[in-house]
């Protein structure tokens, strides 16, 4: 791809805040701006292009089918990189590797149940919601926030690196699966012998990762990870059920105790333009919270959440209801996400 070609593509991409910038053989590219796909205007890509720009990653169009890589903007930033092939046409991804962190504020999450959790000296906090729902941003606020207000060292292990930090009060150790380390079970088990005072792990993907996560907070580390998971009730139920049965107590039992809290976000069409806005649900394990965690009593947890008895618990419904009131998102908006939209019409007109 002539280079000029390319710069003018991710100049584009980065006018318009986007998150992805897509490539395909004999198509126009497309970004994604606020979880929507947009086209541009421009000419198509063609074989050609691709086929220089895999080059410039140290990509072999003949030989490779699928490569991660990184590529840097001539005088700008750095792109992290997916070379594939669809149809036997070639393609890439481009996402920014940014350094520029946004605060809590700036991305609407709670700050005063965030601020708290980050307080701690110990535990596990786990941030959870679909693919593209803001997650790896979210931990990365936390992360700035704890680089600026406490001394401590802290190690990542991520798929790929989105956010690079940059030492102030803290000091970080960042390590990419596949590069610095062979998978997240590799990369928790070796960060326990580098000191760590913090640790992120990029998602929970097995039961061993998820054991020495919450083990690690066990003795002593604050933890942070991710799941895939819509809800903080599928989230328990999703780290539940990675382990066989007979497991499941011991499972339970190290949740119970070790979970500080659990922020479950989804990302929706903001009511004016074309951003997002942020809905969290959010989960503070304390007191009775741990014994119905222990005893996997979900349908008391979910009550215990809705009754909002802790500041710090809000449910879906709740936040949805919130945005609704402060005009980030639309009625419509929220009611096609509500988990039973007659109940939320209902709460949205104050009948309980």
């Amino acid at each position: 791809m002539p280079l000029s070609h390319l710069v003018e593509l991710t100049t584009v991409a980065l006018h318009n805040g986007a998150s992805d910038l897509f490539l395909a053989e004999e198509a126009p590219a497309r970004f994604k701006v606020g979880g929507v796909m947009q086209e541009s205007l421009g000419r198509p890509v063609s074989r050609g292009d691709l086929t220089e720009f895999w080059k410039l990653c140290g990509a072999d169009p003949d030989q490779d089918s699928d490569v991660d890589a990184a590529w840097q903007m001539p005088g700008g930033p750095r792109f992290r990189v997916n070379l594939h092939k669809h149809l036997g046409r070639l393609g890439a991804v481009l996402r920014q590797i940014r350094t520029q962190i946004p605060t809590m504020e700036t991305l609407g999450l709670p700050e005063e149940i965030l601020t708290n959790w980050l307080s701690r000296r110990s535990g596990l906090i786990l941030v959870t919601g679909p693919t593209g729902c803001g997650k790896s941003t979210t931990i990365a606020c936390c992360l700035e926030y704890i680089n600026s207000t406490r001394s401590t060292h802290i190690v990542t292990i991520e798929d790929p690196v989105e956010f690079v930090f940059t030492d102030r009060t803290s000091f970080f150790t960042q390590r990419e699966v596949g590069i610095d380390t062979p998978s997240f079970e590799t990369g928790l088990r070796r960060a326990m012998r580098q000191a760590p005072d913090i640790i992120f792990v990029g998602e929970i993907r097995d039961a061993t990762t998820a054991l020495i996560a919450l083990q690690a907070a066990e003795t002593g580390h604050l933890v942070f990870s991710t799941l895939h998971s819509p809800n903080i009730a599928e989230t328990i139920d999703r780290l539940v059920h990675l382990v066989p049965p007979h497991e499941r107590d011991s499972m339970l039992s190290l949740l119970s105790n070790q979970t500080i809290g659990i922020l479950s976000q989804r990302l929706l069409p903001a009511a004016e333009g074309h951003r997002s806005t942020l809905i969290c649900e959010s989960l503070e394990v304390e007191a009775a919270a741990r014994d119905w965690l222990r005893a996997m009593d979900i349908p008391a947890l979910s009550d215990f959440i809705r009754r909002g008895g802790n500041p710090h618990n809000k449910s879906y419904q709740q936040a949805l209801i919130e945005a609704v009131q402060q005009g980030r998102v639309t009625s419509a908006v929220a009611l096609a996400t509500a988990p039973n939209a007659a109940e939320f019409s209902r709460a949205l007109r104050g009948i309980s």
